[in-house]
């Protein structure tokens, strides 16, 4: 019964290179993003 649905694919996957320009703003994003927890309340800002 298992068979039935379960395919196995003879693709290959791809392997997918980001362009350098998503991988500053990915950093960029991560640098700038504080998150501050005060008596069980999470605030998020941006520090630009």
């Amino acid at each position: 019964m298992a068979k039935f649905y379960f395919k196995s694919s003879p693709k290959q996957e791809k392997q997918l290179t980001p362009k350098k320009e998503t991988i500053d703003f990915l950093l960029h994003y991560s640098k700038a993003l504080k998150v501050v927890e005060y008596q069980k309340i999470t605030f998020e800002s941006f520090l630009n």
